[in-house]
């Protein structure tokens, strides 16, 4: 995925992401009801969604559709953040989750899970 989306067009993307195809003026609504945004502002974004092919409008009702997943927006800001902030590395920013000791039991047990996996896949 080339394109790059601010924090408040994933805000956007985010409507499209968990409620599917949607006509603007509900994601407006959401919008507005999530973060008090006006219908102006939410309209602006998803143009600037669509300009970068991150959206897809059809007419009639303006009904907007993703065309990127959730799961790219993802991997693409972790990316960034562990190259931003963690020099590349995968152990500090394991090691900076980790040192937060604020996890439940529940996720160390789900993340001990996935480090077994990732061992199994690697022999």
């Amino acid at each position: 995925m080339d394109m790059k989306l601010v924090d408040s067009e994933i805000k956007v993307m985010d409507v499209l992401w968990k409620e599917g195809d949607s006509m603007a003026k509900h994601v407006a609504d959401v919008m507005k009801e999530r973060y008090g945004w006006n219908v102006n502002t939410t309209y602006t974004l998803l143009k600037r969604c669509i300009k970068k092919g991150a959206v897809e409008r059809t007419d009639p009702n303006f009904v907007c559709h993703a065309l990127i997943k959730q799961e790219q927006v993802q991997a693409q800001e972790t990316d960034e953040l562990l190259h931003k902030v963690f020099d590349g590395s995968v152990d500090k920013l394991f090691a900076s989750l980790l040192g937060r000791r604020n996890l439940t039991a529940e996720q160390v047990e789900k993340l001990k899970e996935m480090v077994e996996e990732l061992g199994e896949d690697g022999a």
